[in-house]
């Protein structure tokens, strides 16, 4: 391993002694210059706990309502009762967004002042009617402790009623960050740490698994993200509840609180993904949220400490309220076996060169544009403001939902040069004729691999979806 940054050594020698890294270690590590070796240092730890595994779900996000009781400073996605955009979904409606082969249902969304308790009980008990074999991940700590407050229960009575509805584990979200001032300036109304870790201690205690979270690039310092990493290990050392840490970069929108486009950068998120690997050193995962950090940082991330990607979040709301589009690589799943669009994705793509051609005779990509985001939600001036490269178009005006996808056709295209000849056209819709057989049977020969290891008896346990 190639450490260029000395102030790194002593960190990477108490690691390799097993020895607890201090706040004023994870300070060292986050202020050094040397991204790769930090990286190279979480990359090995990582590797000592879950080898070259990479985790996933087939996941859908359902979020029943956007109605909130709360209004904090930093999120896009909450309405009051009667606003244009507010909504509340009928347990039909859940039940609508489920399919068979999901595998995990995340259940969070805003606090309404006037639904039952019933209600929540019977949206967790339909979805686990529906589906019995997936994973029922409902209800932050912020939202168990409004059913608490606003029905009139002890903290584990609410658990043990959803518990006996169908809930298996807790989402991590509502922890924000373990910062006195910051929740004071941004979400004052929302629980503090305090309450979130006793929350999270009760469902430990129940026999609920959960997560847990950051959520950085907005007001708070290194050091508050690294208070808060220490807090998390300490329960974690009680409890040994916690699943996986998600380090979850904030999204601007239109909070106020930063520009809307000064989204945390790439070498911010790596290195609070390697940190969160060699600070949490009894959580078992870190997850890389690909949502929030987009598909290339995340797989950059898996050599940063991370080993899990989170999964295919249909449904996911939150990004989308901050103005950001959801954009899906579907070149590995290829659209016989997942369709990014149906389940909220704005932009997909593919390489042509691998399963859609199925001959790696021909290389192209694809772009696959829904036509259903909003561009000129003030965050992509180049696409409303006139063009000078293009005689002053301006393509939202010109073009409506279209945008997109004429400024690359006619201006990316236009630069780079690139283009398919006849011929590879030819082949690549060759390859897209037998698409569904290739793709079946590469499905069917997985599953009789995996059902040869599952009977194996040298073979501890398999994990096909």
């Amino acid at each position: 391993m190639q450490i260029r940054d000395r102030n790194l050594m002593p960190v990477w020698e108490k690691i390799q002694s097993g020895e607890r890294l201090t706040l004023e270690d994870g300070l060292r590590a986050y202020t050094s210059g040397d991204l790769i070796g930090l990286g190279a240092m979480a990359h090995a730890v990582q590797k000592e706990k879950s080898g070259d595994a990479v985790y996933f779900v087939l996941n859908q996000k359902i979020e029943p309502t956007n109605v909130c009781v709360l209004a904090c400073k930093f999120c896009d996605f909450a309405a009051r009762k009667g606003d244009p955009h507010a909504y509340e979904m009928t347990v039909g409606e859940i039940l609508g967004k489920l399919t068979p082969e999901i595998r995990e249902v995340h259940i969070t969304g805003g606090m309404p002042p006037d639904w039952p308790w019933e209600r929540y009980l019977e949206i967790v008990r339909s979805v686990h009617d529906r589906l019995p074999e997936a994973d029922i991940k409902a209800f932050t700590a912020v939202e168990i402790d409004f059913f608490h407050k606003k029905f009139r229960m002890p903290v584990e009575e609410v658990l043990r009623q959803l518990q006996s509805a169908g809930l298996r584990t807790m989402p991590g979200g509502g922890a924000e960050v373990f910062s006195e001032r910051v929740r004071r300036l941004l979400f004052n109304q929302k629980i503090g740490a305090k309450t979130w870790l006793d929350i999270h201690r009760t469902a430990h205690r129940l026999g609920i698994p959960t997560n847990s979270t950051l959520l950085y690039g907005h007001i708070e310092t290194l050091e508050e993200r690294l208070i808060h990493m220490i807090r998390l290990r300490e329960v974690q050392d009680e409890t040994g509840g916690f699943l996986t840490f998600i380090p979850l970069a904030f999204q601007p929108g239109e909070t106020g609180i930063k520009p809307a486009h000064r989204f945390t950068s790439a070498a911010d998120d790596l290195r609070t993904i390697a940190l969160s690997r060699l600070m949490l050193d009894n959580i078992p995962h870190i997850k890389a949220y690909w949502v929030m950090l987009t598909e290339e940082v995340a797989s950059v991330a898996l050599n940063f400490g991370a080993d899990d990607m989170d999964g295919t979040v249909g449904g996911e709301k939150i990004a989308h309220d901050a103005g950001v589009p959801l954009m899906i690589d579907n070149t590995v799943a290829t659209p016989y076996l997942c369709r990014p669009i149906e389940s909220g994705a704005d932009i997909v793509v593919h390489s042509m060169t691998k399963f859609l051609g199925g001959h790696g005779n021909s290389i192209g990509g694809i772009i696959v544009d829904s036509g259903k985001f909003n561009w000129a939600n003030g965050k992509f001036p180049e696409l409303v403001e006139p063009d000078p490269s293009y005689h002053n178009l301006k393509f939202v005006e010109t073009f409506g939902p279209l945008a997109y996808m004429i400024k690359v056709r006619v201006q990316l295209l236009r630069d780079i040069g690139a283009a398919l000849s006849p011929f590879n056209a030819f082949l690549i819709l060759q390859g897209v004729e037998t698409l569904s057989l290739r793709v079946q049977r590469h499905c069917d020969n997985a599953l009789k691999v995996a059902q040869f290891l599952e009977s194996h008896p040298e073979v501890n346990w398999v994990n096909y979806p």
